[in-house]
Formats: C-alpha cells, structure tokens, sequence
C-alpha cells in the first residue's frame, strides 16, 4: 500500500520573487540640494533600491551613489530613509552623510514627517473628502500584493480629498494624505472603496489598469525638519499627470 504524500506546512507557501523591472528611461531630477540632504523627484518605473535580482541593479540609490552620466554627480554616501514603490512617482528625501541619515530615520520613525500624493482614480467619488480605516495584511498566496483583513490585518488610515473630477472617461483628481504608511497602502484604499488608482497593476477593476500607461500616483508634497539646521521645510513637486 502507498502512502499518501502529505505536503509540508511550508511548501504551500513558497514565494518565488522573479519580476524583473522594465528598463526606465526617465532620470533622476534634484529639485534641491545642500551638504546634508538631497530632495529629489523620482520618476515613475524606477526601483528605489536594487533588487536581489541582478537584472534588477538600477534604481534611485544606485543612480545617486554612481552618478547619472551627464546629468548629476555622483554622491557616495546617499542614503534613502524612506522609499516609493516602482510605479510612483514623486519626492524623496535623501541622506547625504551618516548623521543627516540617522536623523532622518529618527523622524520617520517618530511620523514627524508627513507625506502627500496625488493620484487619478477610476469614476466620480460621490464625497469630497473624507478617511479610509481598512485594516491591511500581508497576502501570502498572492505575493507581493498585500489584503483587507480586519482579523489579522494592522491599521492603516488614509485621509483623501478631491482636487478635480473629470469626464471622458470619468475619473477623480484627489489628495491623498496617509496617516499610517503600510505596503501599498493608498492602492488598495483606492480599490476598496470602490475606486482603483488607474493604471495600477495590482489594484484594480477590469478596466483601470488600462485607463493610463503608468501608475498615476504621484508623492506631492513632503513635510520635514532639516536634519542640520531643524529648519521646517514643506516641498512640492507638481504631478505629471
């Protein structure tokens, strides 16, 4: 008689990360710069850090500690204290040696900082403004994707405001302002309430991915204190979309 081949607690849930990032032809842009800190624009499609593949070697800390050929220096002690998925676009605050960094860290780590975006969304939302409170979990059989789960999932807040509703096709202009920062926290907000970011390839209805040729989220607007100077610094980047 042949056993049966029981499978073992881990085996179901093997996460096998192949994505290979699209070569980005969009550049880096400083929007500012002194002898602590970079703030810089970041354009959609771009890694912020190197993946563990190697195909994956480009994104926003390699192109800053190498230099983009022709168009910045190199800067060796660049550090990222906070990150913007592939698809986003917008600002972020950069390191320029240890102890602007470890400062840095410190306020993120406290949310002293605060972040905004702006992103497209699918339809007309129905209310001008308002709070999202769904609660979000890793998703282990669909990596990287996380989940609404209100049994296991951690809080996560999003404020949003509408800046613009418009027709043909009809979508809504809003402001988002994040008030926890879980993994892609703003994309499944959007799709929960019943409204995806439009071109997002992990969130979405049957036509939003389609509505736009990249992820239309945008980081706006970033509040912080200069790491040197404790100066209260407010940056925007207008979105390109």
């Amino acid at each position: 008689m042949t056993s049966p081949i029981l499978d073992t607690p881990s085996e179901p849930h093997i996460i096998v990360d192949d994505f290979v990032a699209p070569k980005c032809a969009g550049f880096i842009e400083i929007l500012y710069q002194d002898d602590d800190i970079l703030l810089i624009n970041k354009p959609s499609g771009l890694l912020s850090l190197s993946g563990k593949n190697p195909l994956n070697w480009d994104s926003v800390h390699y192109r800053l500690v190498n230099g983009q050929k022709g168009l910045t220096a190199a800067f060796s002690e660049a550090k990222l204290p906070h990150r913007l998925d592939l698809g986003t676009s917008g600002i972020m605050i950069v390191g320029l040696n240890a102890e602007a960094s470890k400062h840095l860290n410190k306020q993120f780590q406290a949310r002293t900082i605060q972040k905004r975006y702006v992103a497209m969304l699918e339809g007309s939302l129905a209310v001008s403004e308002g709070q999202i409170t769904a609660p979000i979990a890793k998703d282990r059989l669909l990596f990287p994707r996380v989940k609404i789960c209100q049994a296991t999932g951690k809080t996560a807040i999003s404020e949003y405001k509408v800046l613009e509703r418009l027709k043909h096709p009809c979508r809504t202009l809003v402001q988002f302002t994040p008030v926890t920062g879980r993994t892609h926290q703003l994309r499944i907000h959007s799709q929960f309430i019943g409204h995806p970011i439009l071109g997002c390839d992990l969130y979405k209805s049957e036509q939003s991915e389609h509505m736009a040729g990249r992820l239309q989220l945008h980081a706006s607007d970033l509040y912080f204190e200069h790491p040197t100077s404790g100066e209260k610094i407010h940056i925007n980047c207008p979105h390109p979309f």
